[in-house]
């Protein structure tokens, strides 16, 4: 979204404006877009707002045909193949997963942490401490999503990079057969922070069954008010 030369005057006079933001729009076919484009103008327009013409788009996630970025997530359907090999239908679930801008973000964070200017650093372990909050805090934002694929790659980047860093660190008194043992489960053994296996779906919300009954019983203003907010009479 853009926002007008009047929201940025309000701001300077010291009123604290909401920022822009992405806005999401969920319609179940092309007559429901049109409509909400339409929504969305209206209201726009009585915000004096306007969106933004090369970041707004509509995409079709029917059947993964097209995905979208959001908040750093990648949004994309899916076939479930589990219920494709039982029952034989064909249906696909709405998955996210670490968008590529995300993804490069964390490998330009680890190559920061084992370029060349860390070779001073006497102990591998001390860059390990520096690696693990980041992978700590960057993991713990896309855990709960379907991201297991991505985290095993960020694993593999993060060890590449170690081994790398220690081949620097070694120069020419590396030994033969040394570089072996540098393994994935020797940096964990170190205290590296595993990314792999630490997905982590949040639990299914209970929402309390209320029995039926008239809440309004006994109170005529109270249903006068409910029924004219509904009805918008």
């Amino acid at each position: 979204m853009r926002r007008e030369s009047h929201v940025r005057f309000c701001e300077g006079g010291g009123v604290r404006f909401p920022s822009a933001t992405r806005l999401v729009v969920l319609c179940r076919n092309h007559k429901a877009v049109k409509e909400a484009e339409r929504r969305v103008g209206i209201l726009f327009g009585r915000l004096k707002l306007q969106l933004h013409p090369e970041k707004s788009r509509t995409v079709e996630l029917s059947y993964g045909k097209e995905g979208f970025d959001f908040l750093g997530c990648h949004l994309h359907k899916r076939l479930s193949g589990r219920m494709l090999e039982k029952t034989g239908r064909r249906l696909y679930f709405l998955h996210r997963w670490p968008a590529q801008r995300s993804m490069k973000r964390v490998r330009t964070r680890i190559h920061e942490l084992t370029d060349r200017s860390t070779l001073g650093t006497r102990d591998v372990r001390e860059v390990i401490a520096k690696l693990n909050p980041v992978l700590r805090g960057w993991g713990a934002y896309f855990r709960s999503g379907n991201a297991a694929a991505k985290f095993n790659q960020v694993d593999t980047y993060t060890h590449r990079r170690l081994r790398a860093w220690m081949r620097r660190r070694h120069g020419r008194q590396l030994r033969p057969g040394q570089a072996q043992q540098w393994t994935r489960q020797w940096f964990w053994d170190l205290g590296l922070h595993r990314m792999l296996g630490t997905i982590r779906y949040p639990k299914q919300c209970k929402v309390p069954v209320k029995t039926p009954g008239k809440p309004y019983a006994g109170n005529p203003h109270v249903r006068f008010e409910r029924r004219r907010v509904e009805t918008g009479r």
